[in-house]
């Protein structure tokens, strides 16, 4: 019928115009007539009272309602609380970093610490060894105008042709023989050892901090704690 039906008005069947739907065709499982019953497509069929089947069938789906909507809200529980993971995930991650990233700040600002006071002993090193070498550079050059000023002096004297002359040049303090003698053996100055300049002692290995770097890793973790009981949550559709 295209007559619309009120709540709780039973329809009307379409073989029979003039007969209500008014029981139940196990058999098929659809709503019928009594005259199909009787006489229609459900005379062999095994049939029941309408309103038989329609209280059972309500009470069920009744009952399906109420599992659908406590399924529903351990769903919305499961998901609210996923939801506090995930944000609970990305905070706790922020933390990991920022407090890892503090770590290797602190141990960079060490390392540097660390190099500066061995660059500071290289450049102490260096500066008393370049001291050192200025003050002998300082003395030879020293010598070397002195032994120059008596070459020339004695180059003077070498070319005294005169015999009294000469002697008496040669026996006067500027000139007097045994200090020339003493001036060609060489000054007695000191000397700087063979390999004086080497800076292989501030040699520094790493190889053990390389490898301690590499090594670096995170504790191993706890297990993960179990927010599920394991229970599979079965969701009728």
């Amino acid at each position: 019928s295209s007559r619309p039906l009120k709540k709780g008005e039973d329809p009307m069947c379409k073989e029979h115009e003039d007969e209500r739907i008014n029981i139940y065709c196990v058999t098929c499982e659809v709503p019928t007539c009594s005259m199909c019953k009787v006489f229609g497509a459900h005379k062999d069929c095994e049939v029941a009272p309408l309103q038989t089947i329609f209280q059972g069938q309500k009470t069920e789906l009744n009952n399906c309602i109420s599992m659908l909507v406590a399924g529903n809200d351990r769903i919305q529980t499961i998901i609210s609380q996923l939801e506090d993971s995930c944000q609970s995930t990305e905070e706790n991650s922020e933390a990991a970093k920022r407090e890892l990233c503090a770590r290797f700040d602190a141990l960079a600002a060490l390392l540097e610490e660390k190099k500066a006071e061995l660059l500071q002993r290289i450049a102490q090193e260096q500066a008393d060894k370049t001291a050192f070498i200025q003050s002998l550079i300082c003395q030879y050059k020293e010598q070397l105008e002195k032994s120059s000023r008596l070459v020339e002096t004695a180059i003077q004297a070498a070319e005294e042709t005169g015999g009294a002359a000469f002697l008496m040049g040669t026996n006067t303090s500027m000139l007097s023989l045994p200090r020339i003698v003493e001036a060609s053996k060489g000054g007695r100055l000191d000397k700087i050892e063979q390999g004086y300049e080497s800076m292989d002692a501030f040699s520094v290995s790493l190889d053990h901090l390389t490898e301690a770097v590499h090594a670096l890793d995170f504790d191993p973790a706890e297990e993960d704690e179990e927010y599920f009981d394991g229970e599979e949550e079965e969701v009728e559709e």
